[in-house]
């Protein structure tokens, strides 16, 4: 038939993001509510205030290692998916699937939950009349609370926000994340310049226990929260397939965007150190709420969870743009509902995978679970980035003559580097926690079956094809 009666199927992805868009669509993304909850647990673990502060500097020197190995694939392989492709190219489609299985089922669909429920508590906290504890409906063991219906919403306005477009989608991301910034400067600025602190809590350690774990294993178990809180530097290269001149600006949105990151997050935790001591830090869940408080006034809690908020809806734009993206590519190999890789011909969307998104995650919100299914995949998550930088070798030897606009900085060593620190991290936190370790790892097995039934839908669909072209009458 011709190929204007298949409208949706010839409809492509638009390449609309630029570098700006791109570095603000990886930053926004990663700042969300982590660097406002992970406080507490990194304090109760690294006990004295330069390893408090330098452990983010650790977190952050290490996932650039990463980042580097990623600018050379992503240059490679500038299509939508990002690390879901790498993977495929590396270790081929069965470990690409149970990769982009993880995404769908918990990482993107539980992180969008968690921003919109926390999103939803923080707007709560500021508006009594959208309080997140009040029910408005009981059905049996589900309660139905005013918090629900805020995440509900945040999560169906921005899914339809992308689906009307990548610009549409990035002009609100990039007005969110400035937004984000301009609040936590205010916050930075102001806390040093007129707050009520004190330089002393610089030098004030926590006392240790007697049967506090060794350092080493502490500070990995602090690196749990530094990665969850800067996890997200990934969703650029899923969105790849819509970057101007990818070649250039992915490798360049990785390395700006985690830098800005970095600093932004050393310059709130001087903050924290600055306005309570540590003993404080490491008994107190909301440390940002208690910093504000603590260095101007009760009322500033309002301020700050406006701020908390608004950080929430900004990374949870970024992952809801950029998500649908890696289930687009897989269904375009065939290993998902087939829907999901239709773009539509007037918005240059994946609308049928932001959808599916959208409503997984809203199940999620409203069964309440996804905070616990998030910490089982934490695990798995720097576990694929591991096993994605090691790709980088592969596919140096499988590929060799390939083109390589961008060259990863400081290989081997630096990849290497990365992939033995990951790989150590692994073993310590399968130590430390064997329950969330071993969830992570069943949950991402849970999706072996389903990949042989796609599989085999999809060799005879190709058989079918080739009987058709054999055969034609």
């Amino acid at each position: 038939m011709p190929a204007a009666s298949h409208p949706e199927k010839d409809a492509k992805l638009i390449r609309g993001l630029s570098l700006l868009d791109s570095i603000m669509l990886l930053s926004g993304g990663i700042i969300g509510s982590g660097i406002f909850l992970t406080a507490r647990d990194i304090a109760i673990n690294t006990r004295t205030p330069l390893l408090f502060l330098s452990i983010w500097a650790i977190g952050m020197v290490i996932t650039m290692l990463a980042c580097f190995a990623f600018a050379e694939m992503g240059a490679m392989f500038p299509e939508a998916g990002g690390q879901y492709v790498y993977v495929r190219e590396a270790y081929g489609e069965f470990v690409a699937f149970l990769y982009g299985w993880m995404i769908f089922t918990v990482s993107v669909a539980g992180t969008i939950a968690a921003l919109g429920a926390g999103f939803a508590t923080y707007i709560g906290s500021i508006f009594p009349a959208l309080n997140a504890s009040r029910a408005v409906l009981s059905l049996g063991a589900l309660t139905l609370t005013r918090g629900h219906l805020v995440a509900v919403a945040a999560i169906a306005v921005q899914t339809i926000i992308n689906i009307f477009g990548v610009r549409r989608g990035a002009i609100l991301q990039n007005i969110a994340t400035w937004a984000k910034f301009a609040a936590i400067a205010a916050f930075v600025v102001l806390g040093l310049a007129i707050g009520k602190g004190s330089w002393g809590h610089y030098s004030a350690a926590l006392p240790r226990p007697e049967n506090a774990p060794p350092l080493f294993s502490a500070m990995g178990v602090a690196l749990i929260a530094v990665f969850w809180a800067y996890d997200g530097w990934v969703y650029i290269t899923w969105s790849a397939g819509e970057v101007k001149d990818p070649q250039r600006n992915l490798p360049r949105a990785l390395i700006l965007g985690l830098t800005i990151v970095g600093v932004v997050y050393l310059a709130i935790n001087a903050v924290y150190l600055y306005a309570l001591p540590m003993t404080e830090i490491g008994s107190q869940e909301a440390v940002a709420q208690g910093a504000a408080v603590a260095m101007f006034s009760p009322r500033a809690a309002n301020w700050l969870a406006a701020m908390i908020a608004l950080s929430c809806f900004g990374a949870m734009a970024s992952c809801i743009n950029s998500g649908a993206r890696v289930y687009y590519a897989m269904a375009e190999d065939g290993v998902f509902f087939r829907a999901l890789a239709k773009v539509n011909p007037r918005w240059h969307t994946p609308v049928w995978s932001l959808i599916l998104q959208g409503v997984w995650s809203v199940i999620l919100v409203l069964s309440g679970r996804y905070d616990q299914l998030f910490t089982y995949v934490m695990f798995m998550m720097v576990l694929s980035y591991v096993l994605t930088v090691f790709a980088v070798f592969i596919l140096r030897r499988k590929l060799p003559d390939a083109p390589r606009p961008y060259r990863c900085t400081g290989y081997p060593w630096f990849p290497a580097l990365y992939v033995i620190l990951g790989t150590i991290w692994a073993v310590n936190a399968m130590l430390e926690k064997p329950r969330e370790a071993g969830a992570g790892i069943g949950i991402v097995l849970l999706g072996a079956p389903l990949y042989l039934f796609w599989r085999r839908k999809k060799d005879m669909a190709t058989v079918q094809m080739s009987t058709i072209e054999t055969n034609p009458k």
